[in-house]
């Protein structure tokens, strides 16, 4: 057996997110199926994590074992032509037996899309707003996200977390020509974080909280602390760093 490790995109708005359920369309069933139908065998993927319904997903890495009775090019050009449009295999790489797509990866990034003019073009990809935001507000504020901490107030309840500590890195908001995006990297994050940060700063972007409202949120380790969590269509998963992993 061979282990192989792929880059992929998807557009989560067709799927209850990635992990396989019952009854339900997600991303990892439909790759399930795929490679499956290729190698004449069960095959379960394993990803780097878990998206929710209707996240996205620009950079994501997930690795399987199975027989090397195909080239990792023959194996992507047959998945890219088996799978809905909106996933897709960029790059598929036999790898060592001990790397694990979760468990190997160094940090993840995610980024966060706004956009304030109605667009068709960015329906479902991006949350549109009318009420412009203080990026600056937002930016002081986000500095203290940054830091090894603990993020209990920026997950979701009843989320099945061992820890709450988290290594953020990186927090801070771009303009961009449609809008604004939220860019944030982590050692790892907890379910909903991103979105929970994302409306918690919003609080501070519509000036109806000061600068210092994620410090004290994050000292109070109550998620009713925090703001509403955001509409998930402008999460995307943007990038993932491994050790030993070279990806293009």
């Amino acid at each position: 057996m061979s282990r192989f490790a792929a880059k992929i995109s998807f557009v989560g708005t067709n799927y209850h997110g990635w992990q396989v359920q019952n009854n339900a369309k997600t991303v990892q069933g439909e790759i399930n199926r795929a490679l499956s139908m290729i190698f004449r065998e069960d095959i379960n993927v394993v990803g780097c994590g878990r998206t929710d319904t209707g996240v996205h997903a620009s950079h994501y890495i997930l690795h399987w074992d199975s027989k090397p009775s195909l080239s990792p090019d023959k194996i992507q050009y047959k998945l890219n032509a088996i799978l809905p449009h909106d996933i897709a295999f960029h790059q598929v790489l036999e790898v060592n037996q001990d790397f694990h797509a979760r468990f190997s990866a160094e940090s993840r990034s995610y980024e966060y899309y706004v956009h304030f003019s109605k667009d068709p073009f960015l329906l479902n990809r991006s949350m549109e707003l009318f009420k412009p935001l203080d990026l600056n507000a937002m930016n002081e504020a986000a500095q203290d996200f940054l830091g090894e901490q603990d993020f209990t107030s920026m997950a979701k309840a009843h989320g099945g977390n061992h820890t709450f500590i988290c290594n953020v890195t990186r927090a801070e908001w771009e303009a961009t020509k449609s809008g604004i995006v939220f860019h944030v990297s982590a050692n790892r994050f907890l379910r909903n974080m991103v979105r929970a940060m994302v409306g918690t700063l919003m609080e501070v972007g519509y000036h109806k909280q000061d600068t210092g409202y994620v410090a004290e949120v994050l000292k109070q380790k109550n998620r009713s602390a925090a703001g509403e969590s955001v509409k998930a269509c402008g999460l995307y998963l943007s990038n993932i760093v491994y050790p030993n992993l070279n990806v293009q």
